[in-house]
């Protein structure tokens, strides 16, 4: 097990370049197996739950050609589908969560899907009905073995185009099953699909593609089913969860960064809501430069009342930032309610800012209220350990503005979503070394 020393309270200044989206990468890559033609993928972030995957693809037959440290050319013309029956898979798939997005792929193209129980962050219940159930609508039956850990199998003869309604706007869900249709035979409609940047992406290269996918960027997606898809090349976005963790550092440290080539138009509601706390930025061109701050304030809405910040489907704030929304809002003036409604462990993680100083209520497993210290007290460094990826770098944030040294435990979970966030901070100025 690895563990950060950070060397708080410095002020960091410079431009950094956010990594390719991970939450893309995890569904672009299994794209990959809907083919017999090379796919060729730009900006691939280096983390391990993207290293992992694509080393999984290897062990099923899929051949990659590394065009550079974030190009790799992917080319699935002889896949060895004994391999998912075998105790390797079952271990190297059960360990990451990404792994489930096989299924869509590999019942669309072969007919048949096998997974183990995925693993992944430990922040509460995250089900897989919506998949299964999709997987259902289109014709597939689906059984579960609950020994050794779980096996989940799909198997259709024959996939067909059909009407549903997703039970839930999943983002994973919506684009397994929209991978599983996209080789159905007739015409497949998705209501209350997801619509979030990654998605839509998936949908763009599905098309170039050749299939046939059109309602993208709403919540209806119409698919009429093709017989075959070809290569093509694909860029990924630039990871908006990245996007926000930098700018709540730079707010928290009262540094001055310049974040590089955001696709801002991509972000959503993101700086906004950012900006609610209080946090001036400005957007040149593509950039989003972050001046340092002494103080911010957070609003009020128009009626005197406390601001709450909670996550909802896009175009909704994500649920994967209200981490970082939390430990920004311990040096604001001000008050905030934090509320996670999708994930009840992910807000555990308070306890350690508790124990730095950081006045904040956890009213239940939803929800947090946090009172801002408006610099009038300093985090002090403590030892923590990394509960999953996003708590993690929230962890990291306030080790980085906290007086003293902190130690940060169990950092593999950091490595999952960021890459060489060590390195690449230390560069603009921080103090941080791997032990």
């Amino acid at each position: 097990m690895a563990s950060f020393k950070i060397t708080g309270d410095r002020r960091l200044k410079g431009e950094i370049v956010p990594q390719g989206a991970k939450n893309e990468a995890l569904q672009i890559i299994c794209a990959v197996l809907l083919t017999k033609e090379p796919v060729t993928i730009h900006n691939i972030p280096n983390i391990r739950d993207v290293n992992q995957l694509i080393n999984l693809l290897g062990d099923l037959g899929v051949r990659r050609t590394r065009l550079s440290d974030s190009s790799i050319r992917f080319e699935a013309s002889e896949i060895n589908l004994d391999y998912l029956e075998s105790d390797s898979f079952r271990q190297k798939a059960a360990a990451l969560r990404g792994s489930v997005m096989l299924l869509g792929p590999m019942l669309a193209r072969f007919r048949k899907g096998r997974i183990p129980r995925p693993g992944g962050d430990k922040i509460g219940r995250r089900r897989l009905d919506t998949h299964f159930l999709g997987f259902e609508k289109l014709g597939a039956e689906f059984s579960y073995d609950g020994e050794d850990g779980g096996f989940y199998k799909v198997d259709a003869k024959n996939l067909k185009g059909a009407y549903m309604l997703l039970d839930e706007a999943s983002v994973t869900g919506t684009a397994n099953v929209l991978m599983a249709a996209v080789m159905a035979e007739g015409t497949t409609t998705i209501y209350n699909a997801a619509c979030e940047p990654y998605l839509q992406q998936l949908c763009k290269m599905l098309n170039r593609m050749g299939a046939k996918i059109s309602g993208i960027a709403s919540n209806l997606l119409v698919i009429e089913g093709v017989s075959e898809l070809q290569g093509t090349e694909h860029t990924m976005l630039p990871d908006m969860i990245e996007i926000g963790s930098f700018i709540g550092l730079a707010a928290m440290t009262q540094s001055e960064i310049t974040i590089k080539d955001c696709m801002i138009q991509e972000l959503g509601i993101i700086p906004d809501v950012f900006q609610r706390l209080g946090i001036k930025m400005e957007f040149r061109g593509d950039d989003i430069f972050i001046p340092a701050q002494e103080k911010y304030r957070i609003e009020n809405y128009l009626d005197g009342s406390t601001l709450s910040v909670a996550d909802a489907p896009w175009p909704g704030f994500t649920p994967d930032l209200l981490s970082i929304i939390l430990v920004t809002a311990t040096q604001a003036q001000g008050t905030v309610l934090v509320h996670q409604k999708m994930f009840e462990s992910r807000l555990f993680f308070v306890d350690k800012l508790i124990e730095m100083g950081a006045q904040i209520i956890l009213c239940d497993p939803h929800r947090a209220t946090v009172i801002g210290h408006n610099r009038e007290t300093q985090l002090r460094g403590i030892r923590m350990t990394s509960p999953d990826i996003r708590a993690g770098v929230a962890l990291l944030i306030a080790a980085l503005s906290a007086k003293g040294v902190s130690i940060i435990d169990n950092i593999e979970q950091i490595d999952r979503g960021y890459q060489n966030i060590d390195t690449r901070l230390n560069a603009i100025g921080a103090e941080i070394v791997r032990l």
